[in-house]
């Protein structure tokens, strides 16, 4: 399993920080004109934001210090959503990102395929079959409808919007059925690739397809609290989020559930054809990234090519997503009669109970149910391995490279459940929890060497690179190494572009040492209590991504939309 992401995050924070600091002028800008007397008496709103670091308690208490209120707290991002007044900020040992709003938004697209292939057809699976049966899976999205395909199926319904159960969007009930439908309405035609499980409806949006990040966050930490009862997470929702992942609360709250043995599959976004344009939560390297391939409804597999619309990796700080790509493009699902998708696109109804769509929240929802299906085979597999088992058994073609944004290939349900009964952790596992145990052991000098690097401090990284341990360095020279090409040579140019780099550090050894601090970043950030603290508490991340007035009002007032969730019309 590839390790990755902190000292290309100093050289690509760098690059994101001039396109953050010209949002930053362009809001004190618009601050700084004259305001009616009328809008000068007017007073000044308070900021919903959330705040992160080492515990939600003690963010609680910060926020009540700083003369906030908490809203909610969120163990499962060490934080809390919480209200702000205007001009106050927290001690920089805290993290606090704006809050965002989330758009479910639609993009129609030309529907040129001719196929009659079911998604079952398209991963490899019989027409018939009970897969999946003993597993759960988390549908956080738009709710989910009460249609035949889907009686029986849902283990709970939980409503974080607080307009009641169904889905009058229509995003959540697709999902939904490409997971588990059971095909009742077309005589088991359209079934699920996991029929035989469950599902949880964690409805975070409303009947507009909107909702914001602290209410996904809730919805998030409704499956924390559950953990034990939910086996997969399906999220299919994207954003242009400007904050890296070590740091945004939606990565964290994901790796969080990651961690407890949650496996989390998210898209890469429907940003594409680009390279680059893989969207968050797609570009954390921890959790399972799903790309869209397109079967041109076929179940053969040498014209698969990865959809036009899929993102496309490395990502902003060089990591090389997806992973993989599931059928995504012109697949048949569930019908949520009424809904805003249904009534807008007619023409994309199959039958009185189906629909057809594109779009990488599709390939995520698939690669869900797969998942399910290898934990009812092998319910003990960690989310690492069930990444790696689903990697590793990828099928490739010559639409599906690297290089055309297909990750390791296209997901086959039939060679990962052929595989699942044999799989355990195996040598990658092993060596994964090997290496985090040395990193864990090197935590000190790895936060010494880490913020010598971000101070700029060239002598006092090379005295705490030499102090790390031999293991230590030879898991660093393998973490560089594991990174495609691509991301590996973007990686050295945004180094090697950084203003101190360019003047001492450009040299071969030292890029690959910078990478050693941003690959252990990827492991340590998350768990380790230092980590927030040092990480917040640098000037730039304090004045740039904490609690400015400038950020509140530029970042809230930036739709963090799922845009191009492409519902394909009927052929």
């Amino acid at each position: 399993m590839k390790i990755t992401s902190l000292a290309v995050l100093v050289g690509a924070a760098a690059a994101n920080r001039r396109r953050v600091a010209a949002i930053v002028a362009t809001a004190l800008a618009v601050v700084s004109l004259p305001a009616p007397s009328a809008a000068r008496a007017t007073p000044a709103p308070w900021h919903d934001v959330v705040v992160t670091g080492t515990d939600a308690e003690g963010a609680a208490r910060a926020v009540r210090a700083a003369g906030g209120r908490v809203v909610t707290l969120l163990p499962v991002v060490r934080g809390v959503a919480a209200q702000l007044p205007p001009g106050r900020t927290l001690d920089p040992a805290w993290s606090v990102a704006p809050q965002r709003e989330i758009t479910v938004a639609d993009a129609q697209t030309p529907d040129q395929t001719t196929g009659t292939a079911t998604v079952r057809q398209m991963v490899g699976l019989p027409a018939d079959g009970d897969e999946g049966r003993g597993v759960t899976v988390a549908v956080v999205d738009t709710g989910i409808a009460d249609v035949p395909d889907l009686a029986g199926q849902l283990a709970g319904r939980v409503d974080l919007t607080g307009t009641g159960a169904g889905d009058g969007y229509g995003h959540g009930t697709f999902m939904a059925g490409l997971i588990a439908a059971t095909g009742e309405a077309s005589d088991g035609r359209y079934r699920g690739v996991a029929p035989g499980a469950k599902l949880i409806d964690v409805k975070v949006a409303d009947a507009d397809g909107r909702t914001d990040l602290t209410t996904v966050l809730r919805g998030l930490q409704w499956v924390s609290d559950h953990r034990r009862d939910v086996q997969v997470v399906n999220l299919s929702l994207s954003s242009n989020s400007p904050l890296p992942y070590q740091i945004d609360p939606l990565t964290q709250a994901l790796e969080s559930l990651w961690h407890q043995g949650v496996t989390v599959v998210v898209p890469s976004g429907n940003d594409g054809p680009d390279t680059g344009s893989v969207t968050s939560p797609g570009n954390d390297p921890l959790l399972l990234t799903t790309g869209g391939l397109d079967a041109a409804g076929t179940a053969g597999r040498a014209d698969d090519v990865v959809g036009a619309w899929s993102g496309r990796g490395p990502t902003w700080q060089g990591d090389a997503k997806p992973d993989l790509v599931a059928a995504g493009g012109h697949v048949v699902s569930l019908r949520s009669p009424g809904s805003v998708v249904d009534r807008g696109s007619p023409q994309a109804r199959v039958g009185d109970g189906y629909f057809r769509g594109s779009g990488t929240s599709m390939a995520a929802a698939v690669t869900s149910g797969v998942v399910a299906d290898t934990l009812a085979v092998q319910p003990k597999l960690r989310p690492d391995a069930i990444k790696n088992l689903l990697v590793s058994t990828a099928y490739s073609s010559a639409g599906l490279s690297r290089a055309s944004g297909g990750g390791a290939g296209g997901l086959d349900a039939a060679r990962v459940l052929a595989a699942a009964p044999r799989w355990n952790a195996g040598k990658a596992q092993q060596q994964y929890d090997a290496d985090t145990a040395t990193v864990g052991r090197d935590a000190k000098r790895w936060a010494d060497f880490s913020k010598a690097l971000v101070d700029g401090n060239r002598q006092a990284a090379d005295k705490a690179w030499k102090k790390l341990t031999p293991a230590s360095r030879d898991w660093a020279a393998r973490a560089w190494a594991q990174l495609d090409p691509a991301a590996r040579a973007w990686a050295a140019r945004a180094w090697a572009g950084s203003d101190f780099t360019a003047r001492a550090w450009a040299d071969a050894e030292w890029v690959a040492r910078a990478w050693a601090a941003r690959a252990w970043a990827a492991r340590a950030w998350a768990s380790d209590d230092w980590a927030a603290r040092a990480w917040a508490g640098e000037e730039w991340a304090a004045r740039a991504w904490a609690a400015d007035d400038w950020a509140a009002r530029a970042w809230a007032a930036d739709r963090w939309s799922a845009r191009a969730w492409a519902w394909m019309p009927n052929p």
